[in-house]
């Protein structure tokens, strides 16, 4: 058996890096999928160049026996017809195998969305845990910065990684709407409102409050600290992780009385756009909020305005007898 040319899957990714605008964490998933198909193929005494539709039907069985969500079967799938395009149209093949496979079907779950009486609970509960008296700077600091992660998230739509990597100069912007760095390295405008802003500026001043105290010049003797991050950290990154992030709302919920399962940063993101739609938006101006490349990605939120519409025909229409059926 021939060995594949070496390096097809790096220049794959590096493609997908170059000419799509691929982030860290989507090329990361494409190299474990690729790696996972190409280590089946190998046990088959084969590989990408010589592989054909059979044993492609072959590893797909193979995830569903391994026990895979379909949504990780077609996550997979995706990877895969997309290295064997890129090998077609490079010349490395003279055929596409991967052209002819179906998906598994799946369907979309619906967004986990909290109720605009929750969020606010859980913005009130942040700014009373900020403002209370605590055992030390440090505590201060992470309470003040966990109000800011709220209000930021619900007021902006933000993705975590986004809300994670925004810079230092965002607590002292001068207009109404921050730059954002998205998916593909894609830069959109934020609107961004005055009780976030506020929220920014305080959580910079308890984590100057912070640095003097931890330096033993008393609060307010430092100036602000000079991090290139508006939420620094000592990870690698140089600002806070994700994890971080996921894990102060965690704490923040049990704080509010309400389930830590139902509130992540992803879960904020999703009730930033559901009520914004059964507010009266538009679902242009939704998708432009939230970065999303294609629309159909933001459609998933209309089934608020399903519900919304179905209760204005139930209380307002003059021959509804108001029962819903």
């Amino acid at each position: 058996m021939n060995a594949p040319a070496p390096g097809q899957a790096r220049l794959f990714l590096d493609m997908m890096a170059a000419e799509r605008g691929a982030g860290a964490n989507t090329l990361g998933a494409y190299q474990r999928d690729l790696e996972d198909y190409e280590g089946f193929l190998a046990t088959q005494g084969s590989h990408a160049l010589a592989a054909g539709t059979a044993q492609l039907r072959a590893w797909l069985a193979s995830l569903s026996v391994r026990g895979l969500a379909s949504a990780s079967v077609a996550r997979k799938l995706s990877a895969v017809r997309q290295f064997h395009r890129f090998l077609y149209a490079e010349g490395h093949r003279g055929d596409d195998p991967a052209a002819v496979l179906e998906g598994p079907r799946r369907s979309r779950p619906l967004p986990k969305v909290l109720t605009l009486e929750e969020v606010s609970g859980l913005i009130a509960t942040a700014h009373a845990r900020a403002g209370e008296a605590v055992s030390s700077f440090a505590e201060g600091a992470r309470r003040a910065r966990t109000a800011c992660f709220i209000e930021l998230l619900y007021a902006t739509g933000l993705r975590v990684s986004e809300l994670a990597a925004l810079p230092a100069s965002a607590a002292t912007m001068k207009g109404d709407a921050l730059i954002v760095r998205g998916k593909g390295n894609k830069e959109r405008l934020v609107p961004l409102g005055e009780p976030a802003k506020a929220a920014m500026r305080h959580y910079r001043a308890a984590l100057e409050t912070a640095s003097a105290g931890k330096a033993g010049k008393g609060p307010g003797t430092a100036p602000p600290p000079r991090a290139r991050w508006l939420f620094p950290s000592g990870a690698a990154s140089g600002h806070i992780t994700r994890q971080q992030v996921a894990l102060d709302l965690k704490d923040l919920a049990l704080a509010a009385g309400l389930d830590p399962a139902r509130l992540s940063p992803h879960v904020l993101r999703h009730a930033f756009a559901s009520h914004l739609l059964a507010h009266g938006a538009e679902l242009r101006i939704v998708q432009t909020l939230l970065g999303h490349a294609d629309i159909s990605t933001t459609q998933i939120y209309t089934h608020v305005l399903d519900e919304r519409l179905k209760s204005l025909v139930r209380d307002l229409h003059p021959l509804s007898d108001g029962s819903g059926d």
